[in-house]
């Protein structure tokens, strides 16, 4: 304390100024910068190397050659990251899940049927019903024994109790499936006099099996044809009079359509008929 000349006492006030550090700096914003700086780099080296081969080869090309490098692709098999570019994402993985699905439900329909058939009393059709799956979807048929009465009377379109229960439990499986459906008739070489023909007989013989199978369950809107194939398409062609070329079939095509590199030789079982009345496999 120091004291004037004329004897009075001079105060004097020290204040102590403190510094502000720490977050009210600016070196945080550095590093925070250098960080975030890190991440992207991170995620594009991470994205590059999920690119597809030709898109690496892409930018490779335009970093030699800015000017004349002008050709794109897209960035790996996303569909999000597929873009407006001429990349074409491949979608051969998921129709090959899909169509798998449907070859598996096929199959589970074929045993469903066998049991319910086996269950009332008609196990025996044996060889005389066919059901398979072959490229274009599941196919169900119903083919006469060698005497020609299973099914059908000679030269008639009205069932019989065999063949109504067999239609009717192949309806009711048919009818929790979402595939549209063919029904098709087909007779031997026979040929019968008077106005009508092996045209108008397998034309009917397939409109009374869809008439059971819409009883059964099926929906009407999903027949999508009913066809009368007459002599045309015969199971044995060396036989045109073989009473086994007479049958029904009812098919349902793939509702996907299966990926070129997916399809496998069928194996010889899986056979269907060619237009002109012959077997292809």
């Amino acid at each position: 304390m120091a004291s004037s000349r004329d004897g009075k006492k001079i105060i004097i006030v020290r204040k102590k100024v403190v510094g502000h550090g720490g977050h009210h700096g600016g070196s945080w914003k550095v590093a925070y910068a250098d960080f975030v700086t890190a991440m992207m780099a991170f995620f594009l080296v991470m994205w590059i190397l999920g690119m597809d081969e030709n898109l690496k080869q892409s930018i490779e090309g335009y970093f030699s050659n800015p000017v004349g490098f002008r050709k794109g692709y897209s960035a790996g098999k996303s569909p999000v990251s597929a873009g407006s570019s001429p990349g074409v994402v491949k979608s051969s993985p998921i129709k090959l899940l899909s169509r798998t699905a449907e070859e598996r439900t096929f199959r589970e329909t074929e045993l469903e049927i066998r049991r319910k058939l086996e269950s009332r009393g008609l196990g025996s059709l044996g060889a005389r019903l066919q059901v398979v799956v072959t490229r274009q979807g599941l196919r169900i048929e119903l083919s006469e024994d060698e005497y020609g009465d299973t099914f059908f009377a000679l030269g008639s379109a009205e069932m019989t109790p065999t063949m109504n229960v067999a239609m009717q439990v192949i309806g009711e499986e048919l009818s929790r499936l979402p595939n549209p459906v063919v029904v098709e008739g087909h007779t031997d070489a026979a040929q019968f006099s008077g106005t009508s023909s092996n045209w108008e007989l397998s034309a009917a013989r397939a409109n009374a099996a869809r008439r059971v199978l819409e009883r059964a369950g099926l929906a009407a809107s999903r027949v999508a044809e009913v066809r009368g194939h007459a002599d045309r398409q015969l199971k044995h062609v060396d036989q045109p009079l073989d009473p086994r070329n007479r049958r029904i079939t009812v098919f349902l095509p793939f509702r996907t359509e299966a990926p070129i590199d997916s399809l496998a030789p069928r194996p010889p079982e899986e056979t269907e008929v060619a237009p002109g009345g012959r077997v292809r496999g």
